[in-house]
C-alpha cells in the first residue's frame, strides 16, 4: 500500500504534529493509501518558508515562471495513466471522466504558463501636465487554496497554476476525501523545477484551514466547495479582511422550451444531470420543460436514464460510478421521498446499491419540495412544468443558487429575450450547463459564489493593482 507524505515547501516529509490517516476507495471501502497530514507544526513551517520563497519568486522574469508551468504540464501528460489509476481509484471517477479532468490540468498548466507574459498594466491619461499615469498589477504574496473532492485536480490546479503564474506562493488543502490527487499537481511542479517554499500541499483539517484563514500572512482564500462552508469561509475571512473567492453550489436549471427537438434536449439533460454522478456544481439538476411538451420529454428522458450505463469507475464504458460516499445516498433518499410524499412521481432509479445511486428522473416537481432548491449532488434529474416561458424564467430564478444555466429553444426572439433575465453566473443557450473554457470567466451569483476563475480572470483575482505616478515635469501647488 503506498503511503504518501506532505508536500512541505518543495520537501517530501512525514507528519511531525498532525496524523497519518487512511484513504479510501469509494468504489468498495477498501483503503486505498496511507496519508499523511499536517498539524500546526507543518503548516507554521510552510508560511515561513512560503513567505520567504514569494518574493523571490515574484521577482524572476516571466519566462521563467513560464518555463516551469510548461514542464509541469509535460510531466502531467508522460505521466497520465499512473496519475488516471490514483484519480479513478480515490475519487471514484469513471474513466472518461477522468482522462478528461487530466487533459483539461494539461490546457491549465499551459494557459497559467501562457499569462505569465500577460501579467501587465495599463498607462493611463494623465491629470496633471507632465505626468505619467500607470497601474501595475502586483501579486498578493501568499494564497491558500481549498480543494474539493470531485474534480479535484482540476479545481485544485485552477487555483495553483495562475496564482503562482502571477507570482504567489500557494498553500493548498486538498480535500480530506481526495488528498492524494492534490499532492498530484506537487509532483508536477516539483518535476518541473518549481522554488523550493513556493507550494505547500497540506492535507489538513477543517479547523486548522479556519486558522491558516486567519492568519496575517495569508493574503487571499480561493475556496471551491459547498455553499454552507463557503459562506463559513467568507465570515472568517471578513473577520480579518482577507480577500476570498469562492465558487460554490448550484441548483442548476435546464429550461426546455417547447419548440425545441425533444430528443436533443434529452441527450443535452441526460449529459447535464448525470455526468460524473451528478457530483457537479454545474449539474443541471433542475429542468423545466414547457407544458405542450412535458409529458412526451419525461417519457424520453426516462427511458435514456434507463440507459446510463452504471458500474465500477475503471471500466471504460461507465457513465455513472459510485458517489464520494455512501452515505450520501441516504440524503437523497431524503430528498425523493419527501417529494414523493408531496405529489412527485419517481419515473425511474431512486435505488442505490451501497455508494452506487441508479440515475433518478422525478417528475411532477414543486416549489413546495426540498428537491426543488437543495442540491442533490447526485445522478438526479428533477422535472418542473411550466405552462410558458415566462413561468419557466420565474421557475428558474426561484432559487438560491445562480452558478450555471441553460436555455433550449430554436426561437432567436425568445433566447436573446430570455437569457439575459436568468440570474447565474454562466448561460448555455442550445448545450450543457457542464461547460468549462480556459478563455471564459467561470463563476456564480447569488449563494453560488463570488470572484471569477480562468485565463486572465484568474490573474485579476490574484493581483492587486497599484497606481503610479511619475511627475517629470514642473507642477504647481496650492500651497
Amino acid at each position: 500500500m503506498q503511503e504518501y507524505k506532505l508536500f512541505l515547501a518543495g520537501e517530501w516529509i512525514d507528519t511531525k504534529s498532525g496524523t497519518v490517516r487512511d484513504d479510501f476507495d469509494p468504489s468498495d471501502g477498501s483503503v486505498f493509501a496511507k496519508v499523511h497530514f499536517a498539524g500546526e507544526v507543518e503548516i507554521e513551517t510552510a508560511l515561513e518558508k512560503a513567505e520567504a520563497a514569494q518574493k523571490e519568486w515574484a521577482a524572476l522574469l516571466p519566462e521563467v515562471r513560464e518555463a516551469v508551468l510548461l514542464k509541469a504540464a509535460d510531466y502531467l501528460a508522460a505521466h497520465m495513466e499512473q496519475f488516471a489509476e490514483r484519480l479513478i481509484h480515490e475519487s471514484g471517477s469513471a474513466f472518461m471522466k477522468t482522462m478528461g479532468e487530466l487533459e483539461e490540468c494539461i490546457n491549465i498548466f499551459r494557459t497559467a504558463a501562457g499569462e505569465c507574459r500577460r501579467v501587465d498594466g495599463k498607462l493611463y491619461p494623465a491629470d496633471i501636465p507632465g505626468q505619467v499615469s500607470a497601474f501595475v498589477p502586483q501579486p498578493l504574496g501568499i494564497v491558500l487554496g481549498i480543494a474539493p473532492f470531485n474534480y479535484p485536480v482540476l479545481l485544485a490546479l485552477n487555483k495553483v497554476a495562475p496564482a503562482i503564474a502571477a507570482g504567489n506562493a500557494f498553500l493548498l488543502k486538498p480535500s480530506s476525501d481526495t488528498p492524494v490527487t492534490g499532492l498530484m499537481i506537487a509532483e508536477c511542479l516539483e518535476a518541473a523545477g518549481l522554488p523550493k517554499g513556493v507550494l505547500s500541499v497540506l492535507p489538513m483539517s477543517s479547523s486548522l484551514a479556519e486558522k491558516v484563514i486567519s492568519d496575517k500572512r495569508v493574503k487571499m482564500v480561493a475556496f471551491t466547495g459547498s455553499t454552507a462552508a463557503g459562506k463559513k469561509i467568507a465570515v472568517k475571512a471578513a473577520e480579518h479582511l482577507t480577500k476570498c473567492a469562492l465558487e460554490m453550489g448550484g441548483k442548476n436549471p435546464v429550461i426546455v422550451l417547447k419548440d425545441y427537438d425533444i430528443d436533443k434536449a434529452v441527450t443535452i439533460c441526460a449529459f447535464s444531470g448525470f455526468f460524473h454522478q451528478g457530483q457537479i456544481c454545474m449539474a443541471g439538476s433542475r429542468v423545466i420543460v414547457e407544458e405542450p411538451v412535458y409529458d412526451v420529454f419525461c417519457s424520453a428522458l426516462k427511458t435514456k436514464a434507463e440507459e446510463v450505463k452504471l458500474g465500477p469507475p475503471e471500466n471504460p464504458d461507465t457513465i455513472i460510478g459510485p458517489l464520494i460516499h455512501e452515505e450520501k445516498c441516504i440524503f437523497i433518499d431524503e430528498l425523493i421521498q419527501d417529494a414523493v410524499g408531496k405529489g412527485a412521481k419517481v419515473l425511474t432509479g431512486g435505488t442505490h446499491e451501497g455508494p452506487y445511486y441508479a440515475p433518478t428522473v422525478v417528475a411532477d416537481v414543486s416549489a413546495d419540495m426540498r428537491i426543488f432548491y437543495e442540491e442533490c449532488f447526485g445522478p438526479v434529474i428533477v422535472v418542473v412544468k411550466a405552462s410558458d416561458e415566462n413561468e419557466a424564467l420565474a421557475l428558474c430564478n426561484d432559487n438560491e443558487y445562480g452558478l450555471s444555466a441553460a436555455l433550449l429553444t430554436n426561437d432567436l426572439s425568445k433566447a436573446l429575450s430570455i437569457a439575459p433575465q436568468i440570474e447565474a453566473g454562466m448561460i448555455h443557450i442550445n448545450d450543457s450547463t457542464v461547460m468549462g473554457s480556459r478563455r471564459a470567466p467561470f463563476g456564480g451569483v447569488k449563494s453560488s459564489g463570488m470572484g471569477r476563475e480562468d485565463s486572465a480572470f484568474s490573474i485579476d483575482e490574484f493581483t492587486e493593482k497599484k497606481w503610479v505616478t511619475i511627475q517629470y515635469g514642473d507642477r504647481g501647488y496650492p500651497v
